[in-house]
């Protein structure tokens, strides 16, 4: 049963949101620091309700219990339900329905208490009606679902509580009797509800469930309860309240993959009736439609249109094409399994590490876990029953065309190539088109750089070749490759690339109404291309190159195919040069362009009510936290509905601005500057500069007050008098470390020449390619009186032959094509690694260095940073180095991140304001006190 509570809310109009004149004095300001971190909240998740009239979104604290906000957007009252999560809007817009988990302490509390995971509170489910305003809860759920395209009904899983042991007998023990009780091997008590009232439903012991996307009938399978539910699976027909079964098991039986068909008529599902601990496991696929008695078998493994010795794959879930017509599942080699009677001595665990593996062996195993679910697509004609086999070893990526009810697929292979991802980063591919009707495979394309994909109603295969910087396309009808706009005069490749590879493009919008235009991107504009190229390229924005605005599509419906020339486009907008931001509107019926709004934030995060023109966005600037927003399709009147973070007024803020400067390669620059809260151009401030590659862009960026994981935080730095400086940098192939210098060199000393930086009194700060950077500077000057590296790479020769043991991958890519931007190998350009590897210099530096470095790195080798440490150490130079055991690429945990926050900036107050050094730096934290001493 569930039982009616009064919400516990504030019912507000927007209005009331601010405080009213003449109450209690406002309090005088300070600066943020790192105990703040908690009173900050964050808006994790914001939805209209389909009919527009409602806003739901979350304001959670970083660390404790949160709240949802339900927002009548035409009364402009809320209420509130605290510690709400994986909130689902019904369709018919009169329902909310969320997990409501319990209270954070006393989790953590009872955890301390070592109890048991089974004995922790559970969560209960919120159901919150927006007409009564009320919330109502049912204890101890474990799940719930509703149907996507269709309101009223509701499916949830309860968890029941224990039942208590009976008290001994003084005559006699009591006799105890097995009971069957719910649990992750058993199922779960299935309530299935109809919201608007009526008697709810209640099935025993289900594993899995799953509601027709319309809500024809929920589709479940179950243990069994052995009296009035047998093992299988069930649909219940929901419009006549049938209850049928689809396949009678035993409670051993495993069900996996539930599907229903769009129209509800049809499911598919896999069972496994081996009852006993075999290694290999073979599933049968079976499918139902309406008016027949049960589910029949489809016998795949003994047709011939799966290869010998394959059998069905339990981890690919069946699926129907969108008519119906066709079924589609995932099938595998039979899988080769261990000897299970050999003993642990007897096993020899070897890898073989060849020259010609595709990929390398670390590599092979990131990839294990995925590679052993590996399932191969293969499609059934559920008329005639003719069974295809799409996806192969050799051929192992297929994409459905027309969303499965096209013959038409599209097959991609990189296996020819895969050796080349160890020094390239990634592969060409091979491109094939596939035909179920005919049963073809035809090879359309070699050694393509780039993605394809096919078009909506699957007439052409599209893709951007890399090396030719254009868009392809790839007639179905005709069998012709066809070069799309070559004489264009814009590019629609990366223009600003400084790779040592080729530039990457702009991307593309979609596709009009049955494959007439492809909308793709320049770097300001959007442009209809014709497939054919019979028609020439169109230029739908025609501004954006001539103002610097860089427009783009917002896909307003997640679940559209095309674009819709009858429909308005909402674009999104950005001015280059002023940094200002907003929206637009293009119709494509005559290509007007309206501007709805533009201003100096940035915009972003809009969502669209499902049936109607109401949508949510937020607005954000370096001072104005991203609240949310809401207005209609034309952005007319908006107004604010959120306030996460009123305390933000009790506190300095600061300025960003932006500075131009030009590099010593003569280069125009761009960065930011931050300043504190009632700057004194009279005054001398210290001044940290942090960097990555492009930050000017982020000029309306705000940033909270958070425990960062690897950078200082720029609120926060700013807000205790500190100024901060962020430079561009652009950079030329070969010499990224001397690049970095020459861009950010002549921004710093811009800056000290206008009188109110602190010339003796700089630091600098980077991680990953910013810690690169950082290490490799401080080897050419002592400008900076205090630095911090995270994550470096100190030695380019060793780091040259590593591994990315995040992914396996090898890291030789990284220099010769992307980031580290040497631009050919070891062999080929031996002294640029050499001359960009700050190691060998390290007896130049007399910058005071703080370096992170975790011993779980998986992207950047923990001994780059132990190699830094070490030589440091070495020459008597001044280093510390953080390593947060068994954290990666930066600090995870938030405890850790909170530390490393407040170490680094001990570190820089000691350098750059000449507070007294803490514990740490002075005395170190001995291994025998590790965990125990913070030393600060």
């Amino acid at each position: 049963m569930r039982f009616s509570i009064l919400v516990l809310a504030l019912v507000l109009s927007v209005s009331c949101l601010a405080q009213k004149k003449g109450s209690t004095p406002a309090l005088a300001k300070k600066p943020l620091d790192h105990t703040v971190y908690d009173s900050w909240k964050e808006i994790t998740y914001k939805a209209l309700t389909p009919d527009g009239m409602h806003a739901a979104f979350t304001i959670n604290p970083q660390d404790g219990d949160g709240k949802v906000i339900f927002y009548d957007l035409k009364k402009n009252t809320q209420d509130s339900v605290h510690r709400a999560a994986s909130i689902a809007l019904t369709y018919d817009s009169r329902y909310a329905i969320f997990k409501i988990q319990p209270q954070q302490n006393l989790v953590k509390d009872l955890r301390r208490q070592k109890k048991k995971k089974e004995d922790l509170p559970k969560d209960s489910l919120g159901i919150y009606s927006f007409t009564t305003r009320k919330t109502e809860k049912v204890p101890d759920v474990k799940s719930f679902k509703i149907p996507e395209k269709v309101g009223g009904w509701l499916a949830y899983q309860q968890e029941i509580k224990k039942e208590p042991k009976p008290a001994a007998s003084s005559d006699k023990k009591p006799v105890a009797k097995k009971v069957k009780k719910n649990s992750d091997d058993n199922g779960y008590t299935l309530v299935l509800e109809k919201l608007d009232g009526g008697n709810d439903l209640s099935f025993g012991y289900v594993k899995d469930y799953t509601f027709a996307k319309f809500g024809q009938g929920l589709l479940f399978s179950t243990t069994g309860n052995d009296s009035t539910l047998k093992a299988g699976v069930y649909w219940y027909d929901l419009q006549r309240n049938e209850l049928k079964n689809l396949h009678e098991g035993k409670s051993k039986y495993k069900y996996k993959g539930l599907s229903i068909s769009e129209d509800g008529t049809q499911t598919a599902f896999l069972v496994d009736s081996d009852t006993t601990k075999a290694l290999i496991r073979y599933f049968k696929l079976y499918h139902w439609k309406t008016g027949t008695t049960s589910a029949q078998l489809l016998d795949v493994e003994t047709s011939l249109g799966i290869p010998q010795n394959w059998i069905v794959s339990e981890n690919y879930t069946p699926l129907f094409s969108k008519d119906g017509n066709n079924l589609f599942f995932g099938s595998a080699p039979k899988p080769v399994v261990q000897d299970t009677t050999l003993l642990m001595e007897e096993i020899v665990s070897v890898e073989i590490w060849r020259g010609d593996d595709e990929y390398i062996y670390p590599q092979q195993n990131k990839q294990l876990a995925n590679e052993k679910k590996r399932s191969y697509l293969a499609s059934i004609n559920l008329a005639t029953k003719e069974l295809m086999q799409l996806a192969t070893a050799e051929v192992p990526s297929i994409e459905l065309g027309d969303e499965g009810n096209s013959s038409t697929f599209l097959g991609e292979s990189n296996v020819p190539y895969r050796k080349e991802i160890t020094w390239e980063g990634s592969s060409s591919s091979d491109l094939y088109v596939f035909n179920t009707k005919d049963r073809s495979r035809k090879r359309i394309a070699t050694d393509i750089k780039g993605n394809a994909n096919l078009s909506p109603k699957t007439n052409f295969v599209c893709w951007f070749s890399l090396p030719d910087t254009v868009w392809f396309s790839y007639s179905i009808a005709t069998d012709r490759i066809t070069k799309l706009a070559p004489d264009l005069k814009v590019k629609l490749a990366d223009e600003e690339d400084d790779h040592p590879d080729y530039p990457s493009s702009y991307g593309a919008a979609g596709w009009t109404v049955n494959d007439q235009q492809f909308i793709v991107y320049d770097r300001y504009d959007l442009w209809a291309l014709d497939p054919e190229n019979k028609k020439a390229p169109i230029n739908l924005t025609k501004i954006g190159r001539q103002e610097k605005m860089v427009f783009r599509n917002v896909r307003l419906d997640p679940e559209a195919r095309f674009i819709d020339p009858a429909k308005e486009l909402l674009l999104s907008a950005f001015n280059e040069i002023t940094k200002a931001s907003g929206y637009y509107k293009l119709s494509l019926k005559d290509n007007k362009l309206t501007k709805l709004l533009m201003a100096d934030y940035r915009f972003g995060g809009v969502v669209k009510a499902k049936l109607a023109n109401q949508v949510l966005f937020t607005r954000e600037s370096f001072r104005e936290f991203p609240d949310v927003w809401s207005t209609d399709l034309n952005f007319s009147a908006p107004k604010k509905i959120s306030e996460a973070n009123p305390q933000m007024k009790n506190y300095f803020w600061g300025t960003v601005e932006l500075v131009n400067w030009t590099s010593l390669d003569n280069i125009p620059l761009q960065g930011l500057l931050y300043k504190p809260e009632g700057f004194d151009p009279t005054k001398k401030y210290p001044m940290i500069v942090y960097f990555y590659e492009k930050e000017s862009d982020n000029l309306h960026g705000h940033t909270p007050p958070t425990p960062l994981r690897s950078t200082i935080h720029r609120s926060t730095y700013v807000s205790d008098g500190y100024l901060v400086f962020v430079p561009d940098i652009v950079y030329k192939i070969g010499f990224p470390g001397e690049s970095a210098m020459n861009c950010i060199m002549p921004g710093v000393t811009q800056l000290i020449s206008k009188g109110f930086v602190d010339e003796k009194n700089i630091g600098i700060q980077g991680h990953s390619w910013g810690g690169y950077q950082t290490a490799y500077i401080i080897t050419r000057t002592n400008l900076f009186k205090a630095a911090e590296a995270g994550a470096i790479v100190a030695n380019m020769i060793s780091a040259y032959g590593g591994i990315r043991w995040e992914t396996g991958v090898s890291r030789m890519f990284q220099y010769e094509h992307t980031q580290s931007r040497i631009g050919g190998s070891l062999w080929e350009k031996p002294l640029l690694y050499i001359e960009n590897s700050p190691i060998f210099f390290a007896d130049k530096i007399k910058t005071p260095l703080l370096l992170l470095h975790n011993d779980a790195d998986g992207a950047v080798p923990w001994y780059q940073g132990i190699e830094m440490y070490m030589a440091l150490r070495r020459l008597n130079k001044p280093v510390w180095m953080l390593n947060y055991n068994g954290e990666p690429h930066w600090p995870v945990k938030r405890e850790n991140r909170m530390d490393f926050q407040i170490r680094m900036k001990q570190f820089f107050d000691h350098y750059l304001k000449g507070k007294p050094a803490p514990e740490w730096m002075t005395e170190g934290v001995p291994a025998i006190e590790k965990g125990i001493t913070k030393g600060y």
